[in-house]
């Protein structure tokens, strides 16, 4: 097991290395540690991932969809978790592994005031630099939503939308987000 220890570059080596479960990312060769989900982050989580899989069930497309903590290994030097990720069924087998190995499609990050530097700009700056198709972000405290796709390998945001509307996914026609839904707990 890794101790953790001020060093100037860690490794997806050094991270694999770490106690299973352990408060970490690897960013940019970084160890970043976060607490633990509020309550309320959790609850968004749950109505995002509830949404989503009830979409996929009703849908042709029955890709990968998995929420944190899970690592997604998009580098030797970057190891993230986002709180939730969807991978189209075609991609599933090239990336599904020991861990996930290379961009999802989709993924959605649930900032909390611990968490929301690494969120908008450095795991941001990695999906996009990866090649993630659709990145959403969801703001408990201003109770809004951004979606950002990916447009000649540079995110562009696509829709914001506040608590009393619909957030609709461009990668699968047809998710619709009820924020208000999504927002209640």
């Amino acid at each position: 097991m890794l101790t953790v220890e001020k060093k100037k570059k860690y490794t997806v080596e050094d991270y694999m290395l770490l106690e299973e479960g352990a408060p970490f990312q690897l960013i940019e060769n970084d160890l970043i540690t976060s607490p633990s989900p509020t309550p309320a982050h959790q609850a968004i989580s749950y109505r995002l991932v509830l949404t989503l899989g009830n979409f996929l069930e009703n849908n042709a497309d029955r890709g990968y969809l998995a929420y944190a903590p899970l690592d997604v290994k998009f580098d030797d030097g970057n190891v993230l978790q986002p709180d939730i990720i969807f991978i189209v069924a075609e991609r599933k087998g090239e990336l599904v592994k020991d861990v996930i190995e290379g961009a999802p499609d989709l993924i959605i990050e649930i900032l909390s005031p611990s968490n929301a530097y690494y969120d908008l700009r450095q795991k941001k700056d990695v999906y996009q630099k990866f090649a993630v198709k659709e990145y959403i972000i969801v703001d408990p405290i201003a109770f809004n939503a951004e979606l950002y796709t990916l447009a000649n390998g540079a995110f562009q945001l696509h829709q914001k939308v506040e608590k009393t509307e619909q957030l609709n996914s461009v990668l699968l026609p047809g998710l619709s987000f009820d924020l208000n839904r999504i927002f209640n707990f």
